[in-house]
């Protein structure tokens, strides 16, 4: 089934039991999905990789909200956008761990011969197209900077 599709039928499921977080969130992101799929000039359906794309940059929003809520003492609203995170990650691949992400960061610097800090453009988006959801782009940013002289 299709990611679009599974999000579909979990947000109706979410209905029936009256999991008013879960049906909230699967709303939001259903609105984002459609939103992309009308932007520019033709309609076109989200591939399961777009929808992933869209789930990465809904999860920044809110991680980016939480920390903002965090910093002026609004530790409900906070905990609230990180119960939607949790939401969200069920439907992103699983996260891979600072080892393998350095493994595969450590390739990627060879593999494109970079010498320097001013590589770094090259190595983050050839990184970025391999690990496809699989890592958060802040630590792919932090790993690739520590690893480059």
């Amino acid at each position: 089934m299709a990611l679009k599709q599974q999000i579909q039928t979990e947000m109706m499921e979410a209905m029936k039991v009256k999991d008013e977080l879960r049906v909230g969130v699967l709303r939001m992101l259903k609105a984002a999905i459609l939103k992309f799929e009308v932007a520019g000039s033709e309609k076109k359906d989200a591939t399961d990789e777009e929808v992933l794309q869209i789930i990465n940059k809904e999860i920044k929003q809110r991680r980016d909200s939480a920390a903002q809520f965090k910093e002026g003492n609004r530790f409900e609203s906070a905990e609230k956008e990180e119960k939607e995170i949790e939401v969200l990650l069920a439907y992103m691949p699983p996260q891979m761990s600072e080892d393998e992400l350095k493994k595969v960061i450590t390739e990627v610097i060879a593999e494109v011969g970079a010498k320097s800090k001013q590589d770094m453009g090259r190595v983050m988006g050839t990184v970025m197209d391999k690990v496809k959801g699989q890592a958060d782009g802040g630590m792919v940013k932090d790993i690739v900077a520590s690893l480059l002289p």
